[in-house]
């Protein structure tokens, strides 16, 4: 999950990152009030939850109220990438004498946190690798050992940086690295961070994704409701309950317990129905969560089936069929409902979903149970 850029500046400047001084508006009247404090010029950015704004014309220079006025009308005005835009960011316009690049991401190679910095700012990192390597330095983090400020000064030492300047940077690297680990991200990126006639530095953007596994365990954290954000309901639903949902077009509910399972089962049902959802459980089942499942998926209107497909490696898959069942018999559902499962308690899982009326199949294949649902809803339309 994205954070706007205002939302992401305000946990950059708590943790000791300079960045400009702003404030955030919803109509021309709030920004030029916060332009009245900062003093002009300033920078009008369109607060969208992806990237591209400055191309799109959502990023603007205002030099006086009169011009302000207008730009701050029309990007309110505007969408980016079919995205409205219903915020913006008026800043402080920095003086700037060069421009540099940080980021921390996850390598896709190692699944290990590795750390960027470029003497190019402002522009595609991945351009400047290819063409001039000699500009990009970058180093794997083990986050069993931790990372420390000896460890970001050896980084920008490659790239030829004064030792003032050095010193500055990797004191905003120390601090993008504990963000990084503390909100659980998946992206953290100030580009560019600025370097100001006086020697300081001033990250005048603020980028900050966290990983959507996640959101129910940073909640201690000062970030705004990110779950509550997610326009579609079924899906919030599914953040809130803590499993991963994607609402589709189909009329088939699927529960299923892990990512490869579920998609295999989406695929398999798409060759006789329609999946009218992805769930996946992930490996904490239990009674309480396989029953805020079938809430879930019986809040799909226009639902004719569901298919559950479990394994019981670790997962006590009985205890999620108790959930199943207690749903079914509280809420007097009489939808066809199609279980494989199979791993640890298995027969005793079969049995509970029987005691319901649930379709038990013990073959292993998932395509016997979605031929199983088939044959109980039919083709549909």
């Amino acid at each position: 999950m994205r954070l706007f850029e205002y939302e992401a500046a305000e946990i950059f400047e708590s943790k000791g990152i300079p960045v400009p001084r702003s404030g955030v508006a919803d109509s021309t009247e709030e920004a030029l009030r916060i332009a009245d404090g900062i003093g002009y010029p300033v920078i009008v950015k369109a607060q969208v939850l992806v990237g591209g704004r400055g191309l799109a014309g959502g990023i603007e220079v205002a030099d006086s109220p009169d011009e302000l006025e207008e730009i701050a009308g029309d990007i309110l005005s505007m969408d980016v990438k079919g995205l409205a835009v219903r915020k913006i960011m008026i800043a402080e316009k920095a003086a700037v004498e060069k421009e540099l690049y940080l980021g921390i991401t996850i390598d896709g190679f190692s699944g290990l946190p590795v750390i960027v910095a470029s003497t190019e700012g402002g522009v595609r990192i991945e351009e400047v690798a290819r063409k001039s390597p000699e500009k990009v330095a970058s180093m794997k983090v083990d986050p069993q050992f931790g990372f420390y400020p000896y460890q970001a000064r050896t980084l920008l030492r490659g790239l030829g940086l004064s030792q003032r300047l050095l010193v500055s940077c990797a004191d905003v690297i120390v601090q993008l690295y504990k963000i990084f680990t503390q909100l659980e991200a998946v992206i953290v990126e100030i580009n560019p961070l600025v370097v100001l006639a006086n020697g300081g530095v001033l990250a005048v953007d603020a980028v900050l994704e966290v990983d959507n596994s996640a959101l129910s365990r940073i909640r201690r954290y000062s970030l705004p409701n990110l779950i509550g954000r997610i326009e579609n309901a079924l899906e919030r639903k599914g953040k809130e309950i803590g499993v991963t949902y994607v609402d589709l077009e189909g009329d088939i509910g699927l529960i299923s317990s892990g990512a490869g399972l579920g998609m295999a089962t989406m695929d398999i049902i798409g060759e006789r129905l329609s999946p009218a959802n992805f769930l996946e459980t992930g490996g904490g089942i239990t009674d309480k969560l396989l029953y805020n499942c079938m809430e879930l998926l019986m809040m799909k209107e226009g639902l004719r089936g569901i298919l559950i497909n479990i394994y019981g490696g670790i997962n006590p898959i009985h205890e999620g069929a108790k959930g199943v069942v207690r749903y079914i018999q509280e809420k007097g559902v009489t939808l066809p409902i199609v279980a494989k499962a199979l791993g640890n308690h298995q027969e005793e899982t079969w049995e509970i979903f029987r005691s319901a009326g649930v379709h038990v199949v013990t073959d292993p294949a998932s395509e016997a149970a979605v031929e199983r649902l088939y044959e109980l809803v039919g083709p549909g339309n």
